[in-house]
């Protein structure tokens, strides 16, 4: 371990209570965002502990030897790092191959890229989103922040000597890494463009490294070996003023910084982190009495299990939600996963991490040609076997992993969206009306002889009156009755059932919309004048919503009828939280009405893909008829 390595080196047990609170922070960001919408800043919390300790170290080295060993510190981190990483990796992707082979798709890249550090750069060149609560089901998606971690392990120790030899002041060494720092933040900003998913900006080393450059300066101008542990009670006192503050500052940020405002990418995370190098600062000092304070057997307990508690975290949580309907009964299955997560980390630390920290390849020989000469019922056996069997297992999914594989039904959705996609754009665009029209007449010529009465689209009154079960009053009123619906992909589905029975509709959807960002949309409705008098909202499939957003929406919207659908997602938690809200909002809103579309659809699984969300043709028309009568009623 490292602290033998070097004389006069001390454990900073404070540390593991700073890293429980951003592990804890991260987890439940994940587990209940609507709880702890800020619980992503535990990542950069991590990356500084992980800059100081590291330079620290490295300082002490330097301090030592007047050297450092390169090749010494690579294995060190591999032998700290790799084996969990490994081993995550190989279950899961064993695991995926036997029985959620839809995750087969672009898994080899995933896998690879993890072991060799770049899966961040790998999933901003596949267009992934960390931001998308709905579509992103990668159990590897959070592997993004060990590859920021793995690059700069690999050129920090090189850039230190560099420092040392040519700058050596340590006080310029800390400004350079101070500037780099304020630089990466700056490119955060410059990056990021409002009302965009921010993906680019949130895993690109270049612009994350900032909150590692932080820990690294900060080891510069406070070394841990060298602060007193005795000092002046004033200054005991401001030690320990300023670390709480920095405490509770990090806690208040974990509450209300949620990652869907502006405010984290034009200066919030760095200003997390360097309140997080505050928090560092005083823990570190033997002085203070933070240190001791955030001592306990809990935070030492999970604070040693972070890394394995952060590994573990989403494949735990991707594998137990494709399988449980996890909207009901939230909390019972938040306490279930953080079980299950808290259950792995500590197999892993004690039969991988701990073990294999201490790896000698010379006794690992031994311990292999020993392994062969057991009795075959051996527990020792038994285990080799099924590591193999596992590795195996993984071996194939990895090797026969398709990439970007689309299968006959979701290329059939992709069509159905990109059609449907064409047909709300002409909505919103009155000189293509014409055109919208003639192309629907053509498309009713084709396909009125169809006798699957789902698939056809026309405007006669005979067949909308018989799809979606309306009277021909209802009918006649459609035509003359101006509708904008807004809403996610759900919505998107339906425009063209929309379209049958209101051919002058304004449709404006898209995919993985949320509530959040969808003031300023229809703000460019009501701008252009395509918000007309009746408004259908149908947003809530993607993410939690709360009742200012609903607010903001509604000042758009003004004086307008406004028909709210409630929403259908029971894989994910925000279902309950968001339809209860929506209830909430029929109450407060006399304008408002409420389509109840969970309570019509949720007993009827066949109405639904395979997501359990996106409307099949049957499902579509119930959605379509359901929304209808509310509007012609």
């Amino acid at each position: 371990m490292e602290k033998r390595r070097i004389k006069n080196s001390r454990y900073i047990t404070g540390i593991d209570g700073v890293r429980t609170l951003a592990v804890i922070g991260v987890i439940f960001y994940h587990l209940m965002p609507s709880y702890l919408p800020g619980g992503y800043l535990g990542v950069p919390i991590l990356f500084v502990i992980s800059g100081y300790l590291i330079t620290d170290l490295l300082r002490q080295e330097w301090q030592q030897n007047e050297k450092i060993g390169v090749l010494k510190f690579y294995i060190r981190r591999l032998k700290r790092l790799y084996p969990s990483l490994v081993t995550v990796l190989v279950i899961s992707t064993a695991y995926i191959t036997l029985f959620q082979r839809n995750l087969l798709n672009n898994l080899r890249g995933a896998v690879l890229s993890s072991l060799l550090y770049v899966n961040n750069w790998w999933q901003i060149d596949h267009g992934l989103s960390y931001f998308d609560r709905f579509g992103n089901e990668s159990p590897f998606t959070h592997l993004w922040t060990m590859a920021v971690e793995g690059q700069n392990y690999l050129i920090w120790p090189i850039l230190f000597i560099f420092l040392m030899k040519f700058v050596k002041r340590r006080d310029w060494i800390f400004y350079a890494l101070s500037i780099a720092a304020l630089l990466s933040a700056i490119g955060m900003a410059v990056g990021f463009t409002p009302g965009e998913d921010p993906t680019r900006v949130y895993y690109g080393t270049d612009t994350r490294i900032f909150s590692i450059l932080i820990g690294n300066a900060l080891a510069f101008i406070w070394p841990s070996t060298r602060l007193k542990t005795e000092i002046p009670d004033s200054a005991k006192r401001i030690l320990n003023i300023a670390g709480l503050a920095s405490l509770f500052m990090l806690v208040v940020s974990f509450i209300f910084m949620d990652d869907r405002f502006s405010f984290p990418y034009y200066g919030g995370i760095y200003l997390v982190s360097l309140i997080t190098a505050v928090l560092v600062a005083v823990t570190s000092h033997p002085g203070a009495s933070l240190n001791r304070w955030l001592t306990n057997p809990v935070f030492s307990y999970l604070g040693k299990r972070s890394y394995g508690i952060y590994l573990y975290q989403f494949p735990v949580m991707i594998f137990y939600e494709a399988k449980v309907n996890v909207a009901t009964n939230v909390w019972l299955h938040v306490f279930i996963e953080f079980a299950l997560i808290l259950l792995c980390s500590e197999l892993s630390y004690r039969f991988i991490e701990e073990p294999l920290r201490k790896f000698d390849y010379k006794k690992t020989w031994k311990k292999i040609k020993d392994w062969f000469a057991m009795p075959a019922l051996s527990k020792e056996k038994a285990v080799g076997i099924a590591g193999f069997v596992v590795v195996l297992i993984a071996t194939i999914g990895v090797a026969t992993a398709p990439s970007n594989y689309v299968d006959a039904n979701q290329e059939e959705f992709q069509k159905e969206i990109q059609a449907n996609k064409q047909a709300a754009q002409k909505s919103k665009n009155d000189g293509e009306k014409a055109e919208a029209e003639n192309d629907e007449e053509e498309e009713t010529q084709d396909t009125a002889t169809d006798e699957n009465i789902l698939q056809t689209y026309s405007n006669d009154t005979d067949h909308v009156m018989e799809k979606y079960d309306l009277t021909e009053n209802q009918v006649k009123r459609a035509r003359s009755t101006e509708v904008t619906a807004f809403g996610d992909s759900v919505l998107l589905g339906s425009t063209k059932n929309i379209q049958e029975i209101f051919p002058d509709a304004v449709i404006d959807a898209d995919v993985g919309r949320q509530l959040y960002d969808s003031v300023d949309l229809l703000q460019e409705l009501k701008d252009e004048d395509n918000l007309k008098e009746n408004v259908v909202i149908a947003l809530g499939s993607n993410g939690y919503a709360d009742e200012a957003q609903f607010d903001d929406l509604m000042n758009v919207i003004g004086n307008r009828k406004v028909y709210l659908i409630n929403v259908r997602v029971p894989t994910q938690r925000w279902q309950n939280d968001n339809n209860t809200l929506f209830k909430k909002m029929d109450d407060k809103y006399k304008r408002v009405t409420l389509v109840d579309w969970y309570d019509l659809s949720n007993p009827n699984n066949n109405w639904f893909r395979e997501d359990q969300v996106h409307p099949t043709d049957v499902g579509r028309v119930e959605y379509t008829s359901l929304l209808a009568k509310a509007i012609l009623e």
